[in-house]
């Protein structure tokens, strides 16, 4: 196979269209696209260009001839996406090449597409760089943080720079010259829904699902207990959450979800610290693990082996860096749902954890152990939290296991967004193909639309908002083309005028400039991608430093003197 796709792929289809014999799948109008753990490399019709190479975002493709140790079995696994065929036939399984959608047309018209994007995570980013295909628009984000791109860079495990290497593609979007930040602006507080409408034509929300779903049982709350998002946010320098108390004095931490956001902190709180200290890991969070205890983390889920909610790619780069461990009565479930199970990536995923030591080995190292059945009952502990009680599958069996941190992973809840209607049992914003629509009325909300998890729910992975946002600019140029929005009745220079009489502490893209290079600066010191900010202040100060353009009149008075 001359090229095979990695653990990073990210799923945004870029390498789909690159490819000139339609090898890679599946595409973006196929059944499963969304759903699909990463995308495949047809190992007979490659023929070996490299164009998937250079359209990859995340460094995902890679020559077989160059593969490690860790990546060799993704030969197989890319393989196994196709059928086998007769010797000498390269047809893939289906004969119509990728849909190449195109990009939204802007209709001509004296005045711009001015679009508003509340975010600034991969749908947002996603969505700007298909509006800013348009020679007639103009894109302006806002985002509440000093810092952009949501969790690429707050929820990406440190120890996956590659995945985080998508910022790449995002930095080309925002030198576009027709692109504005405005960051440190909260829109609900700063400035409302009804006041960007009045400087854009639309505004698209593209704040992703920021809650956790809570675990409600007993004792959840005391110290020693929170969850896994919140602590990827403090090991990556989130302003909010660098304060966060994490408590690694005690041998074990136990994880209840098995996603893979689980696996990532169960991976980082396994890991050497040495190894994490090339990373862009927050400071705080690299000190601590250098004094951590911890020797073994129990991921535990409710269900049995065959329901994993990991994905394949990740269990992958889990047993490839870590070592990962099974009671003899998990191996016994993993054994038993192999009999059963005829899905191909579902026993993919079974013979790995059929692969694994056994937990009664003496360990290594930090370890960590995948349980199964455990349903938790309640959370051990009086001032603090030592451990927890379950209830195990199938019996009356109540089994307890000690730890000093319980940690939950069971997905992620929208939130509610002032001024436009919400669903909260699915908890997004009512939508049909990204218009807000009003449920009372059943019409869309004119000029508000929405993008990635508010939009459709946590599901997907990074790339899977780039078909997403690129329906929602669809909806919104239809619009726009149609006469359906209203005109701002503001200049664009009455935004910024507002703006910095509401937020003084604004940043435009010259600040996060700024913030990037000095951040960059920080990590060249000691041979790392970056040393974050993680104070607000911090931040801010360093953006006041970035050289401002100069003024109207002041360009004026230099053409004149030239």
């Amino acid at each position: 196979m001359p090229h095979v796709i990695t653990q990073s792929c990210c799923n945004d289809g870029s390498c789909v269209f690159a490819c000139p014999v339609n090898c890679i799948h599946p595409s973006p109008d196929e059944p499963g696209y969304a759903t699909s753990e990463m995308l495949y490399i047809d190992p007979v019709a490659c023929v070996d260009c490299g164009a998937c190479v250079s359209a990859c975002p995340v460094g995902a493709i890679v020559p077989d001839s160059k593969l490690d140790l860790k990546q060799l079995p993704f030969v197989e696994i890319n393989a196994s996406f196709y059928p086998e065929r007769p010797a000498g036939v390269k047809l893939p399984p289906t004969s119509k090449l990728a849909a190449v959608l195109p990009a939204a047309a802007v209709s001509a018209q004296h005045e711009p597409l001015t679009v508003a994007i509340v975010g600034s995570g991969p749908a947002a980013m996603y969505a700007a760089d298909e509006l800013l295909v348009q020679q007639n628009v103009r894109v302006n984000i806002f985002e509440k943080l000093p810092t952009p791109y949501g969790l690429v860079r707050a929820g990406v495990a440190p120890d996956h720079q590659h995945t985080k290497q998508v910022t790449r593609l995002f930095d080309r979007v925002t030198a576009d010259r027709r692109f504005g930040f405005f960051l440190n602006v909260e829109i609900g507080n700063h400035l409302s829904h009804a006041e960007l409408l009045q400087h854009h034509h639309a505004v698209l929300y593209a704040v992703g699902a920021p809650n956790d779903r809570r675990l409600n049982i007993e004792g959840m709350g005391l110290p020693g207990t929170g969850t896994a998002t919140e602590l990827v946010a403090w090991i990556n320098g989130h302003p909010e959450y660098s304060s966060l108390p994490v408590d690694l004095s005690h041998e074990r931490v136990v994880i209840v979800g098995n996603g893979n956001v689980a696996l990532d902190v169960a991976r980082v709180l396994t890991a050497d610290p040495d190894e994490l200290a090339r990373t862009d890991i927050a400071d705080h969070a690299l000190k601590a693990f250098e004094k951590s205890a911890v020797r073994e983390v129990v991921i535990a889920a409710r269900r049995g082996p065959a329901h994993s909610a990991f994905t394949l790619p990740e269990l992958i780069g889990l047993t490839a860096t870590a070592e990962v461990v099974l009671d003899a009565e998990d191996h016994r479930l993993v054994q038993q749902d192999l009999a059963t199970v005829s899905d191909a990536l579902t026993r993919n995923k079974l013979e790995i954890l059929h692969a694994l030591g056994d937990s009664s080995s003496p360990a290594s190292g930090p370890r960590i152990r995948l349980a199964y059945q455990l349903t938790p009952r309640r959370i051990l502990g009086e001032a603090h939290a030592t451990g927890v009680e379950f209830d195990v599958s199938g019996t009356d069996e109540v089994r307890r296991i000690d730890a000093g941190l319980v940690l939950t992973s069971i997905g992620y809840r929208g939130k509610a967004i002032r001024d436009l209607p919400f669903d909260e049992s699915a908890a997004v914003v009512p939508n049909e193909e990204g218009r807000v629509i009003d449920p009372e009325t059943g019409r869309p909300v004119v000029g508000a639309y929405v993008a990635g998890w508010i939009k459709r729910g946590p599901t997907g992975f990074i790339g899977t908002n780039k078909s997403d946002s690129l329906q929602t600019i669809r909806a919104l140029v239809a619009d726009f083309n149609e006469g359906r929005l209203t005109a701002p009745v503001a200049k664009p220079a009455a935004l910024r005028k507002l703006v910095a009489q509401r937020q003084p502490a604004v940043v435009d893209s010259a600040g996060w400039r700024a913030i990037d290079a000095a951040e960059i600066a920080r990590g060249g010191e000691d041979g790392r991608p970056r040393v974050k900010f993680t104070d607000v202040a911090d931040m801010l100060a360093v953006a006041a430093t970035a050289p401002q353009p100069p003024t109207r009149g002041r360009r004026l008075l230099a053409r004149l003197r030239r």
